[in-house]
């Protein structure tokens, strides 16, 4: 395999998803004594701070749920509607007034419009592809992909997701699991992986947590969560403390940089299967009825809800990616990617599910008094065409979309930027996904202007020259 210049693999370890003799070696004792976690879990590092780090709004957020509606939200349909326009542009529904006024969102998402006051809505993005998985590597790493073309697959050589460099610059300080993915990773189809998901060049030590569940069960079972069937408390801690004898006695005349943050994985996974807390966030069915109702019982819903469990648990970044429904990869509409039948699509199954899930968890936060210390990030890989298509739908649309801010005191009730009169091009103030990276790092304390060293020592930057929005931070 060939790489570019800015990325060569370590001397003696493996690329493109291999694993050294060993590393294999030091896993499978693990995995003999029931301990199989290490690989989840990725290292701490350490990143320069620039002068910019030091205004009263940094670190202002305690913890993130970043919210990924896959396939691409209508901009035209959710936050930024245009009633003056023509048919063919403005769709079949209204506007409809929010709790701010002058401000209006489509009437499909009414119990939203009633939190704008606690909301800001970016109406200016723009990424400028028109390609599900390099778009979303834009938006979810805050980096430009090498490429614009469809369907590029994960490579060593790719920029760390904004969930993996929080979760490796940022840990949290009350759960093993610093950064989480859940309920599944993103995909174009079952066998096209997006990239931008991970530790990218990082490797697999900066690979955020991904939880791959089902959080409509009463108790949602995480493989490696719990101890192995007929292994007592007793018993792993026996266990735990013979393999650390073991890594001391044989570990100490070979410790590389491989092999140290091998050990760190090695303890986050010994300190998991102890965090009864972080464990206890995972039983759905604490939750009362009602509130799981509200949130609603399908499976965008109850990830939402278990978001905000697990950042009540310590997690200091949790994101929610928009799952799959079966069978949708034979519809010309999965996800959000309405190429037909855009109207029904998002009036019947996915405004309701969003406009509800979503009010819910910002109500839900603030009565339990975490909103002010919780940013939640809303956002797609891009939006859809003005221009309605033959067959009712619209299509990928990097041009010009929305996202939604709200929470860690971002300043609520507020439009920053603006769509021309067709919601094509940004008619002011456009923002880039460097920008939103840099934003939430620094609501999250992690300095947009640092950097980290990649495995080879050389500094990197921890966002591509993005501009902290300072009309959402403030001071």
């Amino acid at each position: 395999m060939e790489f570019p210049p800015s990325f060569q693999p370590l001397p003696g370890r493996p690329v493109a998803g291999g694993i050294s003799r060993r590393e294999w070696l030091r896993v499978g004792g693990i995995a003999s004594m029931g301990l199989s976690l290490p690989a989840l879990f990725g290292a701490g590092a350490k990143a320069a701070v620039s002068a910019g780090a030091g205004v009263a709004s940094f670190g202002r957020a305690k913890s993130c749920i970043l919210i990924f509606m896959s396939g691409g939200p209508p901009q035209h349909e959710t936050f930024d509607p245009k009633p003056d326009a023509p048919l063919e542009i403005r769709g079949t529904f209204r506007s409809i007034p929010t709790s701010v006024p002058g401000t209006h969102f489509c009437e499909t998402l009414p119990h939203t419009a009633k939190m704008a006051h606690r909301m800001a809505v970016i109406r200016s993005m723009t990424t400028d592809i028109n390609s599900h998985s390099t778009s979303g590597y834009y938006m979810l790493t805050g980096y430009k992909h090498f490429s614009k073309a469809e369907s590029m697959p994960p490579d060593p050589s790719d920029w760390p997701s904004i969930a993996a460099v929080v979760g490796a610059l940022k840990p949290g300080q009350g759960s093993p699991m610093s950064s989480v993915v859940l309920p599944e990773p993103v995909f174009n189809n079952p066998n096209i992986l997006w990239p931008g998901q991970n530790g990218g060049l990082m490797g697999p030590t900066w690979h955020p947590h991904v939880l791959k569940c089902d959080p409509r069960e009463g108790v949602v079972n995480i493989e490696g969560l719990s101890r192995p069937p007929g292994v007592s408390e007793l018993r792993l801690n026996e266990r735990t403390a013979l393999l650390q004898q073991m890594d001391r006695h044989f570990g100490g005349a070979v410790k590389g940089a491989g092999l140290v943050d091998f050990d760190r994985m090695q303890q986050k996974a010994f300190d998991l299967l102890h965090a009864r807390k972080s464990r206890e966030a995972f039983e759905m069915d604490r939750e009362p009825s009602a509130l799981r109702d509200r949130y609603g019982r399908h499976k965008f819903g109850q990830s939402l809800l278990l978001s905000r469990r697990l950042v009540e648990a310590g997690v200091r970044l949790v994101q929610v990616n928009w799952p799959r429904e079966e069978g949708d990869t034979n519809i010309g509409n999965p996800l959000w990617d309405t190429h037909s039948k855009n109207a029904e699509r998002v009036r019947d199954v996915l405004c309701p599910q969003f406009d509800r899930s979503y009010a819910t968890l910002l109500e839900d936060l603030e009565q339990r008094g975490l909103l002010d210390e919780t940013l939640v990030v809303a956002i797609g890989e891009f939006g859809r065409s003005p221009k309605i298509n033959a067959s009712g739908g619209r299509d990928h649309w990097g041009g010009v979309f929305s996202v939604a801010l709200a929470g860690a005191g971002v300043g609520g009730g507020q439009v920053i930027g603006s769509s021309d009169r067709i919601g094509g091009v940004p008619d002011s103030r456009p923002v880039r996904p460097p920008d939103l990276a840099a934003t939430i790092f620094h609501l999250l304390g992690v300095d947009p202007g640092g950097e980290f060293l990649d495995p080879l020592g050389r500094p990197r930057m921890i966002t591509d020259a993005g501009v902290v929005l300072r009309e959402l931070v403030g001071a």
